[in-house]
């Protein structure tokens, strides 16, 4: 069998993926990761849901997505695994290091043209995040059960009445004046505060909103990013030659999605696999 070829990337930015929820669209992402050869890889947080994992729900798109992870990290590919506030508990692992992946809290990384980047998730400036976290994790579960109605919907409308996909999650956020004021103070509040020190650009996630724009205050500008997430825009953030662009997977290229051009395994296999790698890693 040919190779694939695989676009090159400087930097790839993935966000909010939320591995073991059943808004994710692990298959679309692996897709997506066999097609690129990344140098540096940030993973911008929520990339495993730690708050609503479940040993009942763990698909094998959702083992292969961090088996390929792992397949790069073995290559030497350089990772940051940001934290977020999803899978918040391995920020207790923060400095870790092995091989090529670093576990960290924020990233900052100079770029081509002598210009700083400044990578973080974003939680932190989440009010209910950091004061009412038993009220997030409700919201939660309740946009993980938003998403299942969602996906229903989608069928109903699909199939039978042979219409376009819909987004309750999007039409709800976009109509509710209290989250677009959030996203729009979210997205000011990190320009600011890159803006005082300096940076150039600033990349977040955590708000599920791929955005890639310039913001400006009284003391400067900068270009603000987010690389959206893996429930519904299925977007990332590249790198390229000195540029940033946001990519989102083509509902066009499910059609080619092959889901057996390798060998099927169980998650059990998976995991066999996984842990080979692992000690590989260690040595």
């Amino acid at each position: 069998m040919d190779k694939v070829k695989r676009r090159k990337l400087d930097i790839l930015v993935l966000s909010d993926v939320h591995l073991g929820t059943y808004g994710c669209h692990a298959k679309e992402l692996l897709h997506y990761l066999k097609s690129i050869k990344p140098k540096t890889v940030i993973l911008n947080g929520d990339i495993i849901d730690i708050w609503q994992f479940s040993k009942r729900y763990w698909p094998k798109a959702h083992m292969k997505v961090i088996k390929h992870l792992m397949g790069w990290m073995s290559k030497g590919v350089k990772i940051y695994y940001i934290t977020g506030n999803h899978d918040e508990m391995l920020r207790k692992f923060v400095g870790f290091k092995m091989g090529s992946l670093r576990i960290v809290n924020k990233v900052i990384l100079d770029l081509d043209n002598d210009k700083k980047a400044w990578f973080f998730h974003g939680d932190v400036f989440d009010v209910t995040m950091q004061h009412s976290k038993w009220l997030a994790k409700l919201g939660a579960v309740g946009y993980d059960t938003l998403i299942l109605i969602n996906r229903l919907a989608n069928f109903i409308s699909e199939k039978i009445f042979k219409k376009g996909k819909l987004s309750l999650s999007k039409k709800i956020k976009n109509s509710v004046k209290s989250a677009v004021k959030f996203i729009n103070s979210f997205e000011q509040t990190a320009a600011d505060i890159a803006i005082s020190n300096h940076y150039d650009y600033v990349v977040c996630g955590h708000i599920h909103q791929p955005e890639m724009r310039e913001i400006a205050n009284e003391h400067g500008k900068v270009m603000y990013l987010n690389s959206g997430d893996w429930i519904e825009n299925l977007t990332a953030l590249e790198y390229i030659d000195g540029e940033w662009k946001i990519y989102k997977f083509d509902e066009a290229d499910i059609m080619h999605m092959n889901e057996h051009d390798e060998e099927e395994l169980d998650n059990s296999q998976l995991f066999d696999n996984m842990v080979e790698e692992f000690n590989l890693l260690k040595q």
